[in-house]
């Protein structure tokens, strides 16, 4: 396993990556040598393309059928409208559901909320169950009233910092929040879901390391991995780097289609999450959004999947297959085999 470095990579690189992130499909794939007939992309879509260059690093060059690529790159599939895919699936925006306490603040389950950070992400997967939200009515880089409502609040236990992608916030900006939750006494733990230390490695600086280290709250990171070829040795850096610095490492994955819906991709994807130092936490069914459908599978294929799965790994490989159901108390898994329906947190 690799060694930390206190300084992987310098603080302002990530940014000149982003900054230098394809956005325009054709120049995607002339990068990976693929060629721009019109029929393989939507040249103009609602939900624009971003991909970092060190993520489309890892395509496979010439293949049009790319798990990696396959997750980013816009489709002619994303504009057929079929029922029951809707924009909000899991009713965030509902105002019949409850579920916001107020601009930039969800809350679905006992003891936990969820903030909204930032309104963007590194990279724009194609499957995002939050690629309609309405962003601009969250104010999410508005954080004094959702600071207010969670300090007098002494129920909630542990805030999750989201978005978007909350590690798109700069060093000093993530330093100030993350000081305001831990001056908060009755929290009691920081979680913070992130794609960046996949898609963007060099997000892992050393502002965002001392962050980490010196919090009072524990902090688990759970980042977002859904086939093994995501990971190499630049992810296996900024993970060594993270624990270093007191972060407890989870993944959480999406189920889909014709990406990782294989037994050995599940598998080694697993595997090789646990030999860079993170643990497999949930394996996600998709949501039914709008534009996402070529993704959907059914539950019965992913139990006959996950099935498969349990007999190649030890238990604690295995993640837990759930789907989010709007209403819940807490994430639902799926009714496998040997796995007695029950709810977890």
């Amino acid at each position: 396993m690799i060694t930390p470095n206190r300084t992987p990579w310098q603080p302002d690189e990530w940014q000149k990556e982003l900054r230098n992130a394809f956005r325009q499909p054709d120049l995607l794939l002339s990068y990976l040598g693929i060629p721009a007939d019109g029929r393989n992309f939507d040249a103009h879509p609602d939900f624009p393309l971003l991909v970092p260059q060190p993520f489309a690093a890892r395509m496979r060059h010439g293949d049009p059928a790319d798990p990696l690529l396959q997750q980013v790159l816009p489709s002619l599939q994303e504009r057929e409208q079929l029922p029951g895919f809707v924009q909000d699936p899991l009713g965030e925006d509902d105002a019949a559901q409850g579920f916001q306490r107020a601009p930039s603040l969800i809350q679905k389950y006992q003891g936990r909320i969820l903030m909204i950070t930032t309104p963007g992400c590194a990279v724009n997967c194609r499957y995002c169950f939050r690629r309609h939200f309405p962003y601009q009515d969250h104010k999410p880089r508005a954080h004094a009233q959702a600071l207010d409502l969670i300090r007098s609040d002494t129920n909630i236990s542990e805030v999750i910092l989201s978005g978007g992608d909350p590690l798109l916030l700069g060093d000093q900006a993530l330093a100030d929040l993350m000081n305001q939750i831990n001056e908060i006494e009755h929290v009691q733990r920081i979680r913070i879901h992130s794609r960046l230390p996949i898609v963007l490695p060099q997000r892992v600086t050393p502002g965002l390391l001392d962050t980490l280290r010196s919090s009072r709250c524990p902090v688990a990171l759970v980042v977002h991995c859904n086939h093994p070829q995501e990971l190499d040795t630049q992810t296996e850096r900024a993970f060594a780097c993270l624990r270093d610095a007191g972060a407890h490492l989870l993944n959480q994955s999406v189920l889909l289609a014709g990406i990782n819906d294989e037994p050995s991709v599940l598998g080694e994807l697993s595997q090789s999450l646990f030999e860079q130092g993170v643990l497999p936490y949930y394996l996600h069914m998709p949501d039914a959004v709008s534009g996402t459908a070529h993704f959907y599978l059914s539950e019965q294929r992913a139990i006959e999947l996950y099935e498969q799965v349990r007999a190649m790994l030890s238990g604690y490989l295995l993640p837990r297959l759930v789907r989010e159901i709007p209403g819940k108390t807490s994430k639902t898994p799926l009714p496998t085999e040997r796995l007695p329906l029950v709810e977890v947190g």
